[in-house]
This record gives C-alpha cells, sequence and structure tokens, in this order.
C-alpha cells in the first residue's frame, strides 16, 4: 500500500511531461521558416503547393507573367512555384518537421498482461513500463532535432536560390541565343542579296570567278550559322522552359528581342568574402551541422554507460492473493562500455568541423574569383559598347561614303559588313557573358547583389 502512492504520483508527473512535450505541426509544412529567406535572397516568394486554391492562384501568376514577353524576374518567381524538382525538395521540410515533433513527444508506455494457470492456481501478472531513458534525454533529442530541421531549412532555401540562380542564367540564355538567330537571319539576307548582286555582276563580265565564289561562300557560311544559331535558341529556350516546369500551351511563352543593356557602372563590392561567409547558406548549415553534431557528441558522452532504463509498476495476482511494486531494468555495462560510440561521435564531429572549414574556404575562393569575373566581363563588354562598335560603325560610314565616291568597289564594301558582323557578334556575346558573371556573383554571394545605377534597358 506504501508504493501505490508514489507510483501514482509518477504517473501523473509523467503524463504531464508527455503533454508539456507535444509540439505541434505549423500547418504550412514548414514553409514560413523559409520563405523570408528565399525572398530576400531572390526577390520572389518561395511557396508549397498544397491546395486546389495553391494551384489556381499558380495558373493565374502564369497568365499574368506569360500574357507578355517574359522577363527575368518573372522567370523566377515562376521556377520558385512551378519547378517540380523544387517543390519536391520543399517537401523535406514537411519530413524535418515531422521528425522535430516525434522527438518532442515522449515514447508511448507498454503494458503487459500474463495469465497462467496450473495445480489449481491462477496467476496473472500485469505491468505498466515507461523508458525513462527517452524521458531523460527528451529535451535534448528535441534540441538535436531543432538543429537538424535549421539545417534542413537552410539546404532547401539554398537550393531554392541556386534554382534562382539558374533560371536567371538560363533566361540569359535563351535570350541572348534569340538575340543571335535574329542577327545572323540578318546577315543572311544581306549575303543572299551580295551573293545575287555577284551573280549577275558575273554574268555582265565585271566580276571575276573568285570574287563571286567568295561571296557565295559567305552566303553558304551565313545559312549555315542560322541553322547552328537556331539550334542552340531551341536548346537554349528548352532548358529555361525545364527549370519553368512549364509544358502544353504556357510553353509557348514569348521572350524580349534582346538583352538589357549594359548598366552605366559595375556594381563595387569591397567585402565579398565576408559577405558570402556571412549570407550563403550553405556556409550556414554546414555550421549548424557542427553543432548538432556536438550536440549529439554531448548525448552519447551522456548515455554511455546506462543505454536501457526502464521503470514498470508490477500488479501481480496469485489466486485470491494480490501484490504490487515496480520494477526497474538496467543494461550493465559489463562487455560494452559505449568506448566505441563515443569515439565514433567524436570521429564525426571533427569530420563535421571540416567539412564547415572546407565550405568556408571554398565559399571565399569562389567570390573572390565571381566578383573578378564579373568585373572583367563588364570591362570587356564596355569596351565593346563603347570602341570596338562605334569604330566599326565609323569605318562602315567611310566606307559606305567612298563606295559612294566611286572610291571603293562593291567587294570591298561587302567584305567590311562581314568585318562589322563579327564585330556585332562578338559584342552580344560579351553582353551575354556579363550577365552571366552577374548571376555567377549573386550565387557565389549568396543573395542578390546591392543596386547599382543601371542605365536604359536595365534587367527588371
Amino acid at each position: 500500500m506504501n508504493i501505490k502512492s508514489p507510483l501514482r504520483h509518477a504517473g501523473g508527473v509523467l503524463a504531464s511531461l508527455a503533454l508539456a512535450g507535444c509540439a505541434s505541426f505549423s500547418g504550412d509544412a514548414g514553409m514560413g521558416a523559409i520563405g523570408p529567406l528565399v525572398q530576400a535572397r531572390t526577390g520572389a516568394p518561395a511557396r508549397v503547393l498544397k491546395t486546389d486554391a495553391d494551384r489556381r492562384a499558380l495558373d493565374e501568376l502564369l497568365q499574368a507573367r506569360l500574357g507578355q514577353p517574359l522577363t527575368v524576374d518573372g522567370a523566377v518567381e515562376i521556377a520558385l512555384l512551378n519547378n517540380r524538382g523544387l517543390q519536391a525538395s520543399y517537401w523535406e521540410l514537411g519530413i524535418a518537421e515531422a521528425d522535430l515533433v516525434q522527438a518532442g513527444r515522449l515514447q508511448n508506455p507498454a503494458f503487459g498482461f500474463k495469465h497462467t494457470r496450473g495445480g489449481g492456481d491462477v496467476s496473472i501478472e500485469r505491468t505498466l513500463t515507461f523508458n525513462l531513458v527517452s524521458l531523460i534525454t527528451a529535451p535534448l533529442a528535441s534540441r538535436i532535432e531543432g538543429r537538424q530541421f535549421e539545417q534542413t531549412r537552410l539546404q532547401v532555401a539554398s537550393e531554392a536560390v541556386q534554382v534562382a540562380a539558374d533560371t536567371r542564367r538560363a533566361w540569359v540564355e535563351a535570350v541572348a541565343a534569340r538575340q543571335a538567330v535574329d542577327y545572323a537571319r540578318q546577315v543572311a539576307g544581306a549575303a543572299e542579296a551580295s551573293a545575287e548582286l555577284g551573280q549577275r555582276m558575273r554574268q555582265a563580265g565585271n566580276w571575276s570567278a573568285y570574287d563571286q565564289a567568295r561571296e557565295q561562300a559567305f552566303h553558304a557560311e551565313a545559312m549555315a550559322d542560322v541553322a547552328r544559331t537556331t539550334q542552340a535558341a531551341t536548346a537554349a529556350r528548352e532548358h529555361l522552359t525545364r527549370m519553368l516546369g512549364l509544358w502544353g500551351a504556357p510553353a509557348q511563352f514569348r521572350l524580349p528581342e534582346r538583352l538589357p543593356d549594359l548598366p552605366a557602372a559595375p556594381r563595387d563590392i569591397a567585402d565579398v568574402e565576408q559577405r558570402a561567409v556571412r549570407e550563403r547558406l550553405d556556409v550556414q548549415a554546414a555550421k549548424l551541422a557542427t553543432e548538432r553534431t556536438a550536440t549529439a557528441l554531448g548525448l552519447s558522452r551522456a548515455t554511455r554507460f546506462i543505454n536501457v532504463l526502464e521503470l514498470g509498476a508490477v500488479r501481480e495476482s496469485d489466486g485470491g492473493a494480490q501484490a504490487r511494486g515496480y520494477e526497474v531494468t538496467l543494461e550493465i555495462p559489463l562487455f560494452d562500455w559505449g568506448g566505441a560510440r563515443t569515439a565514433r561521435a567524436e570521429a564525426v564531429y571533427m569530420q563535421a568541423a571540416n567539412r564547415l572549414a572546407a565550405t568556408a574556404t571554398d565559399a571565399r575562393s569562389a567570390a573572390r574569383e565571381s566578383y573578378q569575373a564579373y568585373r572583367s566581363a563588364y570591362d570587356v563588354a564596355r569596351h565593346y559598347r563603347d570602341v570596338v562598335i562605334p569604330l566599326r560603325k565609323k569605318i562602315s560610314d567611310e566606307t559606305l561614303l567612298r563606295y559612294n565616291g566611286m572610291l571603293l568597289s562593291t567587294f570591298e564594301l561587302l567584305a567590311d559588313a562581314r568585318e562589322q558582323r563579327a564585330a556585332v557578334s562578338a559584342y552580344i556575346g560579351a553582353l551575354k557573358e556579363f550577365w552571366l558573371a552577374e548571376s555567377g556573383l549573386e550565387t557565389a554571394l549568396g543573395g542578390r547583389l546591392p543596386a547599382a545605377s543601371p542605365s536604359q534597358g536595365a534587367a527588371q
């Protein structure tokens, strides 16, 4: 009778702890934890599609964004919502949240019932067992799962930022490829006209077979260039379509006719290394992984000698007599003292610490490299815009004046057109490389770049 009251009191305490430890679900599959992160780094929201209302909202967004030429920001907004691979990653948060909630709940008690009969006697045994180790370590386990959830949050947000960056690059590639096709067709049209002119001049006896062959060869190369750039444009567009997760009628979206103009000045970022280490989500995730491993190491040391500890209330009936009591089961560390588990935890921690250092080192290097590539790409594109293209235009104007004054031949006029074609194509390529370098710099620094002074035709 003296044991019954403490057991009842212990049961009340365990019930209170169980109720206090019951964590609840967020209702948004954990997406509220990454929304601000993704919004700040990409300029677009991230949401998991769970209901028909979410799908209808996405359809309305697609109609609004695809009803006009698709901008780079519109492409990023669509990709963050409609890329199915990314949507699958979003559900990793739901899995991690479920593990976190589960870690905050105590293990269910075990009830045992034993009935035996022999020699005219009946023996009945009832037991109610609680796992005390799970009770003692529940707060620590919840903290570990909390860090795991935070790490998953950063990993999913990092993947969303990466998808946004890949979408920006795919958009730049697709628009540049379309611009290259348009210019290649213009060149092919001029080459066709010059080839016809050469044929007529050859028939009139005013041109040599050599000159006519040169114009025909240029026309043939221009037509091949149209086919080549058309195929490249198709591949680039399909890549963008995959990033956007589109098919059917929405996949027939329109793109701008040309890339945005070069900004008036490049962004001047003095602390690229510090910004990368501070802002990059993969660095933050590696840091959390190290902290979580350290916490797990503490758990391994705390349970080194007590691996199984269970407390149970026992009630026995033997015939007409009844007995009450309790039972404690303790694993004796006779053969396994837990040294191997502790050594393994320490090794895992050192592994995580070195991976954190490697991630930070790589982030610093990538930031320096990307910033140098960004500035170099800007300088090259600006050189073409401010020096090469104006010089080529000046040469073309002078050539045309001399041709009109009958100081140059038709052949020389056409040769100048070919040289101008090469310069314009090179400028389109340099402009594309600049916008790709800017996207790469955003990825290396972990988020959108500080605003610069854009010129006419900004990327927004």
